[in-house]
């Protein structure tokens, strides 16, 4: 496994500046932004008149609290370009959400904003470990998905051998890391755990040269974590952003450090209750809320991102000085309520994780059970796992879910291989009946 030092900085000048003068440089970036979006973007001029703003009125960081806040449907009632501050023929490329449930969320990008975000692609990998000179495989899905085109540009801009492979393909991605000596994954976790997975059974081996493994785009715990580290032999940065920002390169962890160091120089972070919508202090979960300080094409003013965390200001091992959201916890949307308890994936992720006999294969399959609404979680059984042991497993995995979570759930343990695999695109892990019912 790669040494912890963390002794490099793509970006020093910025990475270590000084509070007073960060928080300097965010108030005139934000200034800027504000004046920006109000005289080119139509809706956030009328969005800011209903609520009796103007930018004029925004003289300190504190005052982003009079600012109207930014959703999704208001960036696809603007479907496509009516939220861009630039003319279309300024914006040299444009990535969208999947639009599963709707209509995509649509993101332009000057030539200016391509190179910012490279920028911050680049200090976001060597924060998390990766190095000029190292082999990076990319895996994630190159295409309107911002991971792969951004890590991509990334570690080209740092420095790196760039494997395109994109998504799918197991096997040959297994053949391709062994044989260009892959020093870096870049993945969702659970296809990087697909492909350690893959790799013993096939007896490949990717592990001599891996060092690093930079995954985001869903949710993953710590126990998944540890997992895939221990598996591959890697340390693993955690990156999390989302495609209305830039894509990823917004927030990651640092080597040996705790939490997601959040880039303030481009992104202003607050933490509010999602219910009240008043601001929280530092330590108190509730919901990310982000204002872009440097995007020229679409700049985007307090956005609800639905993702739950907690923000730290405390000095960081590292030297850095930009503040941390912890990891984060679920999304406000994704909380399931199961016979009147909140439930997320990710707590049922940790306590599967802990259970001997089990692999993180897993399907929460949520139904209707006469007045109440029931859970029964799918997951896999390991290999050396005997089919007659199959029920007292389901029985410990019952118990372990009932006293982490406080919730009763029915319990299927499956044969090896019985449940999906995800190899592009994030892994779908709730199934919910009701929905098709």
């Amino acid at each position: 496994m790669a040494d912890d030092r963390n002794d490099f900085f793509y970006a020093p000048e910025l990475e270590l500046l000084p509070r007073d003068q960060l928080r300097a440089l965010q108030l005139a970036r934000l200034t800027d932004t504000v004046t920006r979006a109000y005289e080119r973007v139509p809706h956030y001029q009328a969005a800011m008149k209903e609520v009796g703003v103007t930018p004029q009125d925004i003289r300190g960081l504190d005052d982003i609290r009079r600012l109207p806040f930014t959703t999704k449907d208001c960036l696809r009632s603007n479907y496509p370009f009516g939220m861009f501050a630039v003319p279309r023929e300024q914006v040299v490329r444009l990535h969208a959400s999947s639009g599963t449930t709707g209509l995509p969320t649509v993101v332009g990008y000057t030539a200016k904003d391509i190179d910012t975000w490279t920028e911050l692609m680049a200090r976001s990998m060597a924060c998390a470990g990766a190095r000029p000179g190292d082999v990076a495989h990319n895996a994630n899905q190159y295409g309107m998905f911002t991971g792969g085109l951004g890590f991509h540009y990334g570690a080209e801009r740092l420095g790196c051998t760039v494997t395109p492979m994109s998504g799918g393909n197991t096997a040959r991605q297994l053949m391709l890391m062994r044989d260009f000596g892959a020093t870096v994954l870049i993945a969702n976790p659970s296809y990087a755990f697909k492909l350690a997975e893959a790799a013993e059974e096939s007896g490949i081996d990717i592990k001599s040269k891996l060092r690093v493994g930079l995954f985001g785009a869903e949710p993953w715990s710590d126990a998944m974590r540890a997992e895939i580290e221990s598996r591959l032999g890697i340390i693993t940065g955690d990156f999390w952003g989302l495609s209305e920002m830039t894509g990823p390169g917004v927030s990651v962890n640092c080597i040996g450090g705790h939490g997601l160091h959040v880039w303030e120089d481009c992104f202003f972070i607050e933490i509010v209750d999602p219910d009240t919508m008043e601001p929280l202090g530092d330590g108190e979960i509730g919901e990310i809320v982000i204002t872009t300080l440097a995007k020229q094409a679409q700049p985007i003013l307090r956005y609800r991102t639905r993702d739950l965390s907690s923000l730290s200001h405390e000095p960081c091992s590292c030297g850095r000085t930009h503040a941390r959201i912890q990891r984060v916890v679920g999304r406000s949307d994704d909380m399931l309520i199961i016979r009147g308890v909140n439930v997320f994936p990710s707590q049922i992720e940790t306590v599967l994780l802990a259970v001997p006999g089990v692999v993180p294969h897993y399907e929460l399959v949520v139904h209707q059970e006469g007045p109440m609404v029931a859970m029964t979680v799918r997951v896999e059984a390991s290999p050396q796992l005997g089919q007659g042991e199959y029920a007292g497993v389901a029985a410990v995995v019952r118990d372990r879910i009932k006293s982490a979570v406080g919730v009763t759930v029915h319990v299927d343990v499956t044969a090896p291989g019985a449940l999906p695999r995800w190899e592009v695109g994030k892994a779908v892990r709730v199934r919910d009946l009701r929905r098709s019912a």
